[in-house]
């Protein structure tokens, strides 16, 4: 497990999103990490990105034509 305890952290979701029967993607922040969950399955697995490799997907997807490294 990473950091605080799993009933402490804090998700965010989209606020695109239309509710909870929404397909959408889930983030919290711990420490220097970024956790990113399924909305619908909120037990299931988590990915784990550092957060300087979370904020260049989030460049590539605004510019895909910047390197981001």
């Amino acid at each position: 497990m990473i950091g605080r305890a799993e009933s402490t952290r804090v998700w965010w979701k989209s606020s695109h999103s239309q509710g909870d029967t929404a397909t959408c993607l889930e983030v919290a922040f711990v420490g220097a990490r970024v956790l990113v969950r399924d909305s619908k399955r909120r037990d299931g697995p988590v990915l784990v990105f550092r957060r300087t490799a979370w904020c260049g997907l989030l460049a590539g997807l605004e510019n895909p034509a910047a390197d981001g490294f």
